[in-house]
């Protein structure tokens, strides 16, 4: 019995491979185990424990859930929640050396701090209308270079010239409708200031207009809200009897630092697990034949240690709630699907 909780719980880390990769909690799969669907069960074992939150990036553990409404939810936040980003560009002058075309695509990629629940998505057939105050948001970018007539002996750009580094600090705000009243100012403006965009030489210029619309990564990259969100299983490290002296200290080395600790006790240092969570799954420990006997390294197949980091768009708290709504949207979806074809 013992080993059928290891097998539905665990993935064995090996010197050469895993074992247990695959699960199964489909009712009758493992004899003595019932596996039907119990939401009360679900929700006391279910939980969501943040462990870090700093800036943009956060760190939370997701216990109790199945992977493939893990990856779901990793998905989800790469390419369902919704943002604001550069759409339309319409370019007056640019005798930069960038290409229009290039020059487009670099500004569709800059992330742009707007609040998308604010906004509503275009309809399909708008594309050729002028943006509304309710879907669009609209940006200037006007800068020519100019030659600094003070700094004849310079040769430092920085110094030989005025605007000839455009960077995202260049990009105006005009509000549509009543936006200026709506929100104040600094609300609307690129994440970061210091994104370069262009390089200009005296009497190079680039006049254009932008437009921002409510977008989904799966349509397009540039609306991603995330730089990165991924999951990983947390390690389990189980020393088999008691590790000492020089070889606790070689144990040590095995893994990342933090993992292992040497404690102190009746004058001989024994090695300890401190913090498996840290552990990158290198298995460096089963490449020394004094050691891999000692060591059992396993992934709790059900706690998922979640990290993300935001582009700055919406804080990292912000986005896994409506993440989260968005997965809840499906679900209903998905059951009122159902019940039309029990209807039917």
């Amino acid at each position: 019995m013992e080993r059928i909780k290891d097998i539905r719980s665990r993935v064995v880390l090996q010197e050469h491979g895993l074992e247990n990769v695959l699960s199964s909690d489909f009712p009758g799969t493992y004899k003595g185990f019932d596996d039907a669907w119990d939401h009360d069960k679900f929700k006391m074992n279910f939980r969501i424990d943040v462990v870090r939150l700093a800036g943009d990036e956060l760190e939370f553990d997701m216990v109790g859930i199945d992977a493939a409404i893990a990856n779901a939810f990793r998905r989800i936040l790469l390419s369902e929640v919704p943002t604001m980003a550069i759409e339309k560009v319409f370019i007056y002058n640019n005798t930069s050396i960038i290409q229009d075309e290039v020059l487009a695509h670099r500004l569709g990629l800059i992330p742009i701090k707007a609040d998308p629940r604010m906004f509503e998505y275009r309809q399909e057939g708008e594309a050729g209308l002028e943006g509304r105050e309710t879907d669009t948001l609209e940006f200037q970018l006007k800068v020519k270079c100019t030659r600094n007539a003070n700094t004849k002996e310079a040769t430092d750009p920085d110094e030989l010239y005025r605007d000839h580094k455009v960077t995202t600090k260049h990009l105006k705000w005009i509000p549509i409708g009543n936006q200026s009243q709506i929100f104040k100012e600094g609300d609307i403006r690129p994440v970061h200031d210091d994104i370069l965009i262009a390089k200009l030489r005296p009497g190079q210029e680039i006049d254009i207009k932008i437009h921002c619309v409510k977008g989904i990564g799966k349509d397009h990259a540039k609306f991603s809200p995330v730089a990165t969100a991924s999951y990983r299983l947390l390690p389990e490290i189980t020393l088999t009897r008691p590790i000492e002296g020089e070889l606790a200290k070689k144990l040590q080395r095995c893994f990342s630092p933090g993992v292992i600790e040497i404690d102190s006790k009746n004058g001989k240092e024994y090695a300890r697990v401190a913090h498996a969570r840290r552990d990158t799954c290198s298995r460096e420990v089963f490449r020394h034949d004094d050691l891999k006997d000692y060591v059992q390294l396993h992934k709790i197949r059900d706690h998922f240690i979640f990290s993300v980091e935001s582009t700055g768009v919406l804080p990292p708290e912000v986005l896994v709630s409506e993440a989260i709504k968005v997965l809840k949207g499906k679900c209903r979806a998905f059951l009122h699907e159902l019940k039309e074809v029990a209807d039917m």
